[in-house]
């Protein structure tokens, strides 16, 4: 099998069809898997992405681009080479790439999960005969609930918090996560408006319209300093923890939605009060069943635990390698820090 993309310094490349996938510097023609900060950068020429992603880039990269959305499924050919995006279940837009030339298929996931969201297309497995696989999560203690399990669980809370009169504030990533758990909760029966850091409101706006159902929101900082916040819920980008636009939830409870509370003691370690191990990643068993479900016959792994789940697919008699890329997968937080908004 040739190397149909490979490694750079500016990112995964495609030679045979000039274009890299997800670079992390200003490269002719960057293929974006989805608008995550650490897959999509500035500055390059000319950006491929899926329709359903095509707000959120447009809203990323805040300035005119020549940016140019496929449907999924849809084929564009670049350079001879035959490219197509199709759903990773991730979040809203995310997206496989699909790349195929002279007979042999590679697939570059991005990020996925194999989980249902109300907020994003589930992930379609494409066969190939290489993978480019994640592997955030790819340790066996990482086993995810079903969502309206875990989904249940924040409801609990909120609503021990509403009996308390205290503040529920839930962190998680600004871009999805944010977003994957308003819908989820209003899908479970929610029916009050929640307070957001105003950084979310754009991002709402954008889910809004690509026709995701949510709660009514509103910004917290419209109700001034002195507002009482007992028994409201409150959702907060990571990077607000810590910030002066925190000290207006008087007695809150401190949660935080990541699979990374998986992990027995992560919670107490970062010093909130529970943690949901909600995730947007594909957890071991889905991992591995993905890339059974390719039938790839080599399988290159980035980001995460890439030495890990590199050498349990050698041990099956899979061919893979891992690669160094600068993906983060779901780290603590990849947003810039938050201001009062």
């Amino acid at each position: 099998m040739t190397m149909l993309i490979e490694p750079t310094d500016a990112g995964l490349y495609c030679t045979a069809g000039g274009f890299h996938i997800d670079p992390w510097r200003p490269v002719a023609r960057a293929v974006i898997t989805h608008a995550h900060g650490d897959h999509l950068r500035p500055g390059s020429a000319a950006y491929l992405c899926s329709a359903d992603a095509m707000p959120l880039v447009a809203h990323r990269l805040g300035g005119p681009a020549d940016v140019t959305a496929l449907s999924y499924g849809e084929t564009i050919v670049l350079d001879g080479v035959r490219v197509s995006l199709h759903p990773a279940g991730h979040i809203l837009g995310s997206a496989q790439v699909r790349v195929e030339s002279r007979g042999e298929v590679w697939v570059a996931s991005g990020d996925y999960k194999r989980q249902a969201d109300p907020t994003c297309r589930r992930f379609e497995p494409q066969r190939c005969h290489t993978f480019i696989t994640e592997a955030t999560f790819a340790l066996p203690i990482f086993r995810w609930d079903e969502p309206p399990m875990t989904i249940a669980e924040i409801t609990e809370w909120v609503h021990e918090m509403q009996d308390a009169k205290r503040p529920a504030v839930l962190f998680g990533y600004a871009l999805g996560k944010a977003q994957r758990v308003l819908a989820e909760l209003y899908a479970a029966g929610l029916d009050r408006p929640v307070f957001v850091h105003g950084a979310l409101m754009p991002l709402v706006d954008v889910y809004r319209g690509a026709g995701v159902a949510m709660p009514s929101v509103r910004r917290a900082t419209e109700l001034g300093r002195g507002a009482a916040f007992a028994g409201e819920l409150i959702v907060a980008p990571v990077s607000a923890r810590g910030s002066t636009w925190m000290r207006r939830f008087r007695d809150h409870s401190a949660a935080f939605a990541s699979g990374w509370m998986r992990i027995r003691g992560a919670r107490r370690r970062r010093g909130y009060d529970r943690g949901f191990a909600l995730s947007d990643h594909a957890d071991w068993r889905d991992l591995l069943y993905t890339i059974e479900e390719t039938a790839a016959a080599r399988v290159f792994v980035t980001h995460g635990y890439t030495d890990t789940l590199a050498r349990f697919l050698l041990e099956q008699g899979i061919e893979a390698h891992g690669w160094r890329t600068q993906y983060e997968g779901e780290p603590e937080s990849s947003e810039p820090a938050a201001v009062d908004a």
